[in-house]
């Protein structure tokens, strides 16, 4: 009886990222990606086009973030049914889309700091050369978008391996590898713009300039992906809105007042509830959980996966 009890009182602490078929085409993104950048890195050295190695620079940072995200899913798998962390590895794939979107600005700067160097020392350029490896670079960054886009797409339907359903959980961690991989297929897009004009209109400046078009782009990118993932990972809180929203259906029910009330995202799409009340006439904390139902799916962010209800008779008057 008591087993039973307990069984029903435990919170369910699932939270993790596990998508198998989004692992498996990542890793096949990598090695296309791993063959490409070599290429690159080696016909721009040799051909001296700077928007050619801006973009082997590019997919060289994009190989690492690729290797960040492969181990987070590893990781998150490994762990996802022991007790290693409070709320299950739900985090670990956001904090590998956060070390890649850092990965991102990385790039970014590299390629402003080379390009102009480029702009003020010139350099020859082989174009031809140059323009076909950088087609053939374009060609395989459509290929891993491909492999990539189906799944990123539609995430939510792997996301969670006990809740395949349900449309708020995001995959940051593959989220964050389309991202390396449409920043390529961009880089490789100014790089064939810019050989070309400078091909056929002897405008040899643009190359280094798509440099710099390339990285401001590639720069909001990472800011976008940062600003999405740390609150996550710093524990930011809900909304004010939610929060008072939530504390107005509980102060509204007979004399409750909220004393504490805290609400923190634990995973993709799950957030985590502890709050605490007074009350003169005290009900069991499921009277109170009943109370929260109406906001169990948060409109575009999740669902309260996790509610801790701690309940203080008041003893005095109206000070409570």
């Amino acid at each position: 009886m008591h087993s039973q009890k307990l069984k029903d009182l435990q919170h369910h602490h699932d939270f993790a990222v596990i998508n198998k078929k989004g692992e498996r085409r990542t890793w096949q993104v990598l090695v296309l990606t791993f063959l490409m950048m070599a290429l690159e890195i080696a016909a721009g050295t040799v051909f001296g086009s700077m928007a050619l190695l801006a973009d082997g620079w590019h997919m060289a940072t994009h190989v690492a973030a690729f290797v960040i995200t492969l181990f987070a899913y590893r990781y998150s798998r490994l762990h996802a049914d022991d007790h290693t962390f409070a709320f299950s590895p739900g985090k670990v794939g956001v904090l590998g889309g956060f070390a890649s979107s850092i990965a991102l600005g990385v790039v970014a700067i590299m390629m402003l700091v080379e390009s102009g160097e480029r702009i003020l020392h010139p350099r020859d350029i082989h174009f031809d050369e140059a323009i076909i490896v950088a087609g053939a670079g374009l060609l395989v960054n459509v290929l891993c978008a491909l492999l990539l886009k189906d799944h990123h797409d539609h995430d939510h339907n792997h996301a969670h391996h006990h809740d395949p359903h349900e449309h708020h959980h995001q995959d940051h961690n593959l989220k964050a590898a389309y991202a390396h991989v449409l920043a390529d297929a961009l880089t490789s897009v100014l790089a064939i713009i810019a050989l070309a004009t400078g091909k056929y209109y002897g405008l040899n400046w643009l190359d280094p300039a798509m440099g710099i078009v390339g990285a401001l782009i590639i720069a909001r990118w990472s800011h976008s992906l940062i600003r999405e993932t740390s609150p996550v990972l710093t524990d930011e809180s809900l909304d004010l809105h939610y929060k008072t929203t939530i504390q107005q259906a509980i102060e509204q029910d007979a004399d409750n007042r909220v004393a504490d009330l805290h609400i923190w995202c634990v995973g993709p799409g799950h957030f985590a509830v502890i709050v605490s009340l007074v009350s003169h006439h005290p009900q069991s904390p499921d009277y109170y959980k009943a109370l929260l139902k109406p906001f169990y799916r948060l409109k575009g962010l999740g669902k309260l996966s996790h509610i801790t209800v701690e309940v203080n008779q008041c003893m005095g008057g109206d000070g409570c």
